[in-house]
């Protein structure tokens, strides 16, 4: 089968950027993505933070459909815990008024941030946040079918779009694939975040095997993964060496990746726990263009899915360009050949 290739876009802001140059650099990506012909865009939900731009994807997303003309663009994703299932219905039901069928709605439980942020958007919330029911209350509304045993039953999440956005699911656990798996919706593993192959396989065999077919859809697993391309092997393992994973282990049993280990200090001081911290070089598929698309269709392969999204962490935006340029000449050139 064909792999489709998608992009996740975080809105990094590096040393020496402004986040309205990260900003920009989004936009900028995202209209490159579009003439290279990805399949889609997606940006991303970060809190109270000096190293991401994108807090707010559903702003970001709508900034995006103005300067784009066809790609699909989406969210990478909601952290739907922090929210009322209504008013991102709302928000994602104006986005795909406004853009029939190009809107993805991809839905997270990472926190996304500290715990003051966390603490601060849940401000007020009695009960604690179920992402499974969450979801289930999210599609109803989306889909205007509240019973009438439901307690907002005759609500309408306005305006009601021609082609609602479809929900994804995004994790990094088995925990997740069996939400996405009940529900019938695509499950994203993010490899990037959990670079164990083994979670990622059972994930995504949990997936396949409970997955319903509630939504009259099919199993539709994908993977998300860091790449980065240049014209050598040696250059792209440069461009990778900037990069690290941190992640802290909460004596409560939650790990979280953090971006770098002044966030993971500020973390487990925030958390009111005692925590370690771990860091180790990140998952990164890089190389040439041969070495990428190969290693590419290795994942597929194992992991039997038929997209994959990317992520490229490299901290000159030209560079960054220049990846995913040469990512799509990649599997263009295999094309051509056949």
């Amino acid at each position: 089968m064909g792999l489709k290739l998608s992009i996740l876009d975080q809105s990094p802001i590096f040393e020496g950027e402004s986040a309205e140059e990260a900003l920009r650099h989004t936009v900028q990506l995202a209209q490159l993505a579009e003439e290279l012909g990805y399949n889609r865009f997606w940006v991303s939900e970060h809190h109270d933070s000096d190293h991401v731009a994108g807090s707010s994807p559903e702003v970001l997303i709508a900034y995006l459909l103005a300067h784009t003309n066809h790609i699909r663009l989406g969210s990478g994703g909601v952290m739907l815990q922090h929210y009322s299932p209504y008013k991102v219905a709302e928000n994602f039901n104006v986005l795909a008024s406004l853009a029939p069928g190009r809107i993805d709605l991809g839905v997270g439980r990472a926190p996304g941030g500290l715990p003051r942020s966390t603490k601060a958007l849940q401000r007020g919330i009695s009960e604690a946040p179920d992402l499974l029911e969450k979801l289930k209350e999210l599609q109803l509304i989306l889909d205007h079918d509240l019973p009438e045993d439901h307690p907002l039953y005759g609500l309408r999440a306005a305006p009601l779009p021609v082609l609602p956005a479809p929900v994804f699911v995004l994790g990094t656990s088995i925990g997740s694939a069996e939400i996405a798996a009940e529900l019938g919706y695509p499950y994203v593993f993010s490899q990037f975040i959990n670079t164990d192959p083994e979670v990622a396989r059972q994930a995504f065999a949990v997936y396949r095997e409970r997955f319903s077919s509630v939504r009259g859809t099919a199993a539709s697993p994908i993977l998300a993964v860091a790449a980065i391309v240049a014209d050598t092997d040696e250059e792209a393992q440069a461009l990778a060496s900037h990069q690290k994973l941190v992640k802290i282990h909460l004596a409560s049993g939650r790990t979280i990746t953090v971006a770098n280990l002044e966030h993971a200090q500020e973390f487990g001081k925030q958390s009111n726990e005692s925590f370690t911290i771990e860091e180790k070089e990140p998952e990164v598929v890089k190389g040439s263009k041969e070495t990428v698309r190969r290693r590419l269709l290795e994942l597929q392969e194992e992991y039997g899915v038929d997209e994959i999204i990317i992520t490229t962490p490299v901290k000159f935006f030209d560079k960054r360009l220049y990846s995913y340029k040469l990512l799509k000449e990649a599997f263009a050139e295999v094309a051509e050949k056949r």
